[in-house]
């Protein structure tokens, strides 16, 4: 980490959450330890301004094209864009040169992020203590709040570089040693599920909901059932399954009761027992052979009943905007739509239009539509899609295209369908590799099927729903892996996940096989070199910035990147 002084930049960042003037008198006349404890910490507002700007330094541009980026970019799903000449770092990144110089291998947001909710589960309770108003378990919920925002930047820092830096204290003190060397994936990991299963029961069930804001919080703040999301996917890359299907369970089974407390409060008539009984929002609109209503609530509304956790950017013009999506995937420009940094993979947007179904399978499914718009990733970049399938070949109309540098859309974490096939995901892992299924794998392999197929089933632009998957086909462990896969990759297109369910397959499966064979389905050229590249576990990691090897020497590089100096790719290693 960096030698310079973070907490600096989170007082004054808070100090503009907060809408006060200036920050700069008390910080220049008084050492910094005695501004946190006399000035700052005193009350409740103190910490929940604190708490509104970790999620806020989350919204900034550099944050957010880094979760775009690192989970994304290296995946089969991403090719160039019409703009990316004005990005060198991005084009490297997609031609997988990548070097310990590329401005995407900095982490210092994740860090800062993370410093922030160190220091306030150090002085928070120094604040209930003073502030009579700030009871016990508003003070644990805090303390749950900040410990999973902190685990879900670390979460995203051992996907992307494996090892990493880790530590649980505030740095508020120059003075303070911050070169720490590097902590093991797996203990990272072990670390961030104890944490998590230590406040989980802390947190917040449901917050108040009188406002349209408060009706937000269920899913643009952490909640238990965010925890749930986080510890289901962190037990996943553990490989502890079962506990995997736990989590997933207590998500699924919440999300159930809250659609039962829907249709008992007349705000909801939707039949689940066509989606397998999970309670999934329809592509269909209410007539006709007329469909996207699906996306239009998931990703145009936002903080749909699907939703466990995203990234909330409020309309209001005068609020940041999510400039990652802007950036990276596109917007409307005085009418004309502009392609951003990305374009989806040539084979994607070839899929249906030319009969290959590689990846959706058939034309029905509604998810080709809503990710490709021509050449251009559509997926965030409007809010609202008409799949018409009264015309043959169908016709697509989009809406709500947002402006330059004002798109609103939200960052979804997590959502039901992601956790739905995570525990399908987890179920197949359990199963045996007898090449005769016993009766346990079965069952496990029949109940993986029955998510997919729910997932599958949703996204179908059919006026009478029908199964598009053949369970004869997935009959083995083998398919039914490859299907959860295939699934996951139709579902989840420009969300961040790609790459990182590919890691997680490669890590699985002790090699890079199958990460390789699909990346290279983008590439038309140098692809020898870039299989090679892609062979080593090692490479599938991104290398350690080289600025970060200069001012922390305790950090080795990735061996896969030499010795970090220059910056280049080492394929002997």
């Amino acid at each position: 980490m960096k030698r310079k002084n973070i907490f600096y930049h989170i007082i004054a960042s808070t100090c503009m959450l907060l809408g006060l003037s200036s920050c700069s008198d008390f910080l220049e006349i008084e050492p910094q330890n005695e501004i946190i404890l006399e000035k700052f910490w005193n009350e409740k507002a103190d910490v929940d301004g604190m708490i509104f700007g970790c999620y806020s330094g989350m919204q900034s541009d550099n944050m957010m094209m880094r979760m775009m980026i690192w989970g994304e970019f290296r995946s089969d799903n991403i090719s160039r864009g019409q703009n990316l000449d004005k990005d060198v770092n991005l084009e490297s990144v997609l031609k997988e040169n990548l070097t310990a110089s590329n401005y995407y291998t900095t982490w210092d947001q994740f860090y800062n992020i993370i410093n922030r909710c160190n220091t306030i589960i150090k002085y928070s309770p120094q604040v209930a203590a003073k502030d009579p108003n700030f009871g016990e378990s508003e003070l644990k919920a805090d303390i749950a709040e900040v410990t999973a925002l902190r685990s879900l930047c670390y979460f995203y820092l051992i996907r992307t570089f494996r090892d990493v830096p880790y530590s649980t204290v505030a740095f508020t003190d120059d003075d303070q040693v911050m070169d720490l060397p590097a902590t093991s994936f797996d203990n990272v990991l072990d670390s961030l599920i104890t944490d998590l299963e230590r406040v989980k029961d802390d947190a917040v069930e449901t917050y108040p909901s009188g406002t349209d804001t408060e009706k937000l919080y269920q899913t643009s703040r952490i909640t238990k059932e965010a925890i749930w999301a986080m510890l289901c996917e962190m037990y996943l890359w553990k490989q502890d399954y079962q506990k995997c299907i736990q989590y997933a369970d207590m998500v699924i089974n919440a999300k159930k009761k809250q659609a039962e407390e829907r249709q008992r409060n007349s705000y909801s008539t939707t039949d689940y027992s066509k989606f397998g009984g999970y309670p999934l929002i329809g592509e269909a609109y209410t007539s006709g052979l007329i469909y996207g209503n699906a996306y239009s609530q998931i990703f145009g509304t936002g903080n749909s009943s699907e939703s466990i956790l995203e990234l909330t950017f409020m309309p209001s013009d005068n609020m940041p905007s999510n400039g990652g999506v802007n950036l990276c995937y596109g917007f409307n420009r005085s009418g004309v739509l502009t392609m951003g940094y990305a374009s989806p993979a040539s084979y994607i947007v070839d899929d249906v239009t030319s009969s290959i179904f590689k990846v959706f399978k058939n034309k029905y499914d509604a998810r080709y539509y809503e990710n490709v718009m021509s050449n251009m990733i559509g997926k965030y970049v409007y809010q609202n899609s008409t799949i018409y399938f009264t015309s043959t070949p169908p016709s697509v109309s989009y809406s709500g295209l947002y402006s330059e540098k004002l798109n609103k859309s939200n960052w979804i974490f997590y959502r039901l369908t992601d956790i739905m096939l995570m525990k399908a995901e987890a179920l197949t892992q359990l199963m045996s590799n007898a090449q005769e299924l016993s009766e346990q794998d079965q069952s496990y392999l029949n109940s993986a099927f029955s998510l997919v197929t729910a997932v599958n089933k949703r996204s179908l632009c059919q006026s009478v729903l029908k199964d598009t998957l053949d369970p004869k086909s997935y009959a083995t462990k083998t398919a039914m892996e490859d299907l959860v896969m295939e699934e996951r990759h139709r579902e989840l297109m420009f969300e961040g996940k790609r790459w990182y369910d590919l890691v997680r397959r490669s890590r699985r499966d002790g090699n890079t096989k199958y990460l390789s064979n699909q990346v290279l389905q983008k590439f038309t050229s140098n692809t020898s070199a870039i299989q090679d590249k892609l062979a080593k576990m090692d490479a599938i990691y991104w290398p350690y910035n080289v600025d970060e090897l200069k001012v922390n020497k305790n950090l080795t590089q990735n061996p896969a990147f030499g010795s970090g100096e220059n910056g280049n790719y080492d394929k002997t290693k």
